[in-house]
């Protein structure tokens, strides 16, 4: 196939190796899947999470600035960054004496609770599960039903969770982005949520 550029020889063994694969490509499914339409949720900060996100990032400065000038520890830049993101899904994340309320849950609550109501179902994802575990309390406070799934979830507990999602158990499948991303198929829901932006935009795209 490759010396010879024989193109019959390459559809054959395309042809011969198709019952074993078993990925499919984008550009295999491209035609059945409906346009996507992207929306960017802007969810501003209270009064209190902006005068504690001011306290975080002087905190950060203070740490990674010192009289002899900027520090050029590169994790340890990025452990900060890491903490000036997690504070923007919850500030319990970072100070767990903060008030449960959450400017950006409650936004999710709003959002969750009218799409439910329309008989529209979700993927909800982020890259934090102890952020997602927040949100199952909240959820669950709500009385809105959801289904669960990040790294620690045993394989067999997994596919029963798709399984019950797929058949219409919940309007919400609640996913951590990294057990998520790869792995599922998962067809019942037309929306998908990211309750915060991964750092690698290609994994973000794969999931959804």
């Amino acid at each position: 196939i490759e010396k010879k550029k024989e193109e019959g020889a390459g559809v054959e063994l395309g042809q011969r190796l198709k019952p074993y694969i078993l990925r499919r490509r984008k550009a295999d499914v491209l035609k059945e899947l409906p346009p996507i339409t992207d929306i960017l949720h802007e969810v501003r900060f209270s009064e209190e999470e902006m005068l504690r996100y001011g306290l975080l990032r002087k905190q950060v400065h203070e740490k990674l600035f010192t009289y002899a000038g900027k520090r050029d520890n590169k994790l340890e830049i990025l452990a900060e960054i890491t903490r000036l993101r997690r504070f923007c899904c919850h500030p319990r994340l970072v100070f767990p004496d903060a008030p449960h309320e959450c400017s950006k849950i409650d936004a999710f609550l709003d959002l969750a609770e009218e799409l439910a109501e329309n008989g529209h179902r979700a993927l909800v994802f982020s890259q934090f599960v102890d952020f997602l575990a927040l949100v199952c309390e909240q959820l669950e406070e709500r009385r809105l039903s959801y289904e669960y799934l990040d790294g620690s979830v045993p394989k067999a507990h997994r596919q029963r969770r798709v399984d019950a999602f797929q058949s219409g158990s919940a309007p919400l499948f609640l996913i951590s982005l990294k057990a998520g991303g790869f792995g599922l198929n998962l067809t019942a829901a037309d929306y998908v949520i990211h309750l915060d932006p991964w750092w690698n935009p290609a994994v973000e795209a794969q999931a959804t």
